[in-house]
């Protein structure tokens, strides 16, 4: 069963940090890019970072890069997001989602995505 299982998430302070894991099963995760992707309350779904199958290429939206930090180790099949320097506004339900066909560039709509996780709830608050 191919399958993607987010945990990490909790509550942390503005300025802390978490790290978030992604174990992946069913599938040959080394093959595949991935991202992570994001659901603030009351808004859709929004990519922050992806990374290419070996580890390289990668990419981040403006909104955390500097702060954020995406990396994977294929042979556990766990993708990770380091969060540093949180802000009120990540606070939001994190996903991990499977790219099947990797073209160059992160900049494609989410749909093109073939699973994501159920999702890691994180929240940023004093």
């Amino acid at each position: 069963q191919v399958q993607l299982l987010e945990s990490g998430g909790g509550l942390a302070q503005p300025g802390g940090s978490l790290r978030l894991s992604c174990a992946a099963s069913g599938f040959r995760f080394a093959s595949f890019a991935m991202s992570w992707a994001r659901q603030a309350p009351g808004k859709g779904l929004e990519w922050v970072s992806g990374l290419y199958s070996d580890g390289s290429d990668p990419d981040y939206a403006d909104s955390v890069k500097g702060r954020f930090t995406i990396s994977r180790d294929n042979a556990k099949n766990t993708l990770y997001l380091q969060m540093n320097s949180l802000k009120p506004e990540d606070t939001a339900l994190y996903f991990c989602g499977r790219l099947p066909y990797y073209r160059g560039t992160f900049d494609i709509p989410l749909d093109d995505y073939d699973i994501w996780g159920q999702g890691t709830q994180v929240t940023v608050s004093s």
